[in-house]
């Protein structure tokens, strides 16, 4: 049986998350709107995947599905692809009355869900995830942007999908550099809250992944039931964030989100350590368990470059900026530090 996980936010919804649901997706979204014209967005990549299967299905619950297909990749998300994808919308007839339906990983659901909350000032959205990245964070909270040339994730507004739809057997036809990406966020959970969590990374067993995501998203929405719009607890979840943002933005956006969170979880658990903020051999435990899941713990940048591309990090507020440490595995804190002290974390971050 699926796994229901209820999201307490200002307008509540449900996360469902099992095996087997891309094919009875049309009926779980007739359950919370009623049958209209549906925009399914998607990449080019995931839609010769699932799109004709999600269309099928949208279509038997009574629908009037047509899909706006992008370019994959992080580099569609900018203001030019998002331009498109709202013409399309127009194009296509939607009005205040109808949906969209995010069919991907996490840069269609940012696109998807950016894209309803703007169209006629918003329509209503619905997360139907294909990674474990997107199944594990982006597809839960609202959170959705695009990225500006000055930084990742600058232009974007807070919007909460109608419901989530995990089928989790759509994770079988990931790359493995994919999966890994979601791994890397899930072990993020354990690092912050759970080290019960994080030991089931030492030895991956898949047949539990229904059981991990349902695990990480109940986490997460913990976070966003106490701080819907990201301003106290839920920037907790930036763990890894800043340094990963910076390794992204340094890469042209090349290197895999998780990939680089799980870096940046290395940096700040090896700066911590060497300013004592830190537990002694936690950095290590986190760098474990990255590499035992195929998943980088350093990168190729200075410390110096890191800072400099830092410096337009969204979590920046003034002169401050807030950080997430790893006090040890199963428990983080956040400490503000002035933007000039970023440097000292990025140099004491790196392997020497």
């Amino acid at each position: 049986m699926p796994e229901i996980i209820k999201i307490n936010v200002t307008r509540p919804y449900e996360v469902t998350i099992g095996s087997g649901l891309l094919d009875s997706c049309g009926e779980a979204i007739s359950s919370v709107h009623a049958p209209c014209s549906a925009a399914i967005v998607s990449d080019d990549k995931v839609a010769g995947l699932y799109l004709e299967r999600a269309m099928d299905s949208v279509k038997k619950a009574g629908f009037r599905p047509f899909p706006i297909v992008f370019p994959h990749g992080e580099s569609s998300k900018n203001l030019s692809v998002m331009s498109g994808v709202l013409e399309e919308m127009a194009e296509g007839g939607l009005t205040r009355a109808d949906i969209a339906i995010a069919l991907g990983g996490g840069v269609t659901g940012d696109m998807a869900g950016f894209a309803a909350s703007v169209y006629q000032r918003g329509i209503p959205f619905v997360q139907i995830p294909t990674t474990l990245l997107a199944a594990v964070d982006s597809s839960v909270g609202g959170k959705t942007a695009v990225d500006l040339a000055a930084g990742k994730n600058l232009a974007g507004v807070f919007a909460q999908p109608l419901s989530v739809i995990c089928d989790t057997n759509v994770f079988e036809t990931l790359d493995p550099e994919v999966f890994a990406d979601g791994l890397a966020e899930s072990i993020k959970y354990g690092v912050l809250t759970d080290a019960d969590l994080f030991s089931r990374f030492s030895k991956l067993d898949r047949t539990e992944l229904p059981s991990l995501v349902a695990r990480c998203v109940r986490i997460k929405g913990c976070f966003v039931e106490r701080d819907e719009y990201d301003l106290g607890d839920r920037r907790f979840l930036n763990l890894g964030h800043t340094m990963g943002h910076s390794i992204e933005k340094l890469s042209g956006y090349t290197f895999p989100h998780g990939h680089a969170v799980g870096i940046g979880m290395v940096m700040m658990a090896r700066a911590g350590e060497r300013l004592g903020l830190t537990e002694s051999g936690t950095a290590a435990e986190i760098a474990e368990a990255l590499s035992g899941n195929g998943l980088p713990v350093s990168a190729p940048y200075s410390p110096e470059e890191l800072y400099r591309a830092a410096l337009g990090d969204k979590k920046r507020m003034g002169g401050n900026i807030s950080l997430v440490i790893p006090e040890r595995i199963g428990s983080c804190f956040i400490k503000s530090v002035p933007v000039s002290e970023l440097y000292e974390f990025a140099r004491l971050g790196k392997e020497q």
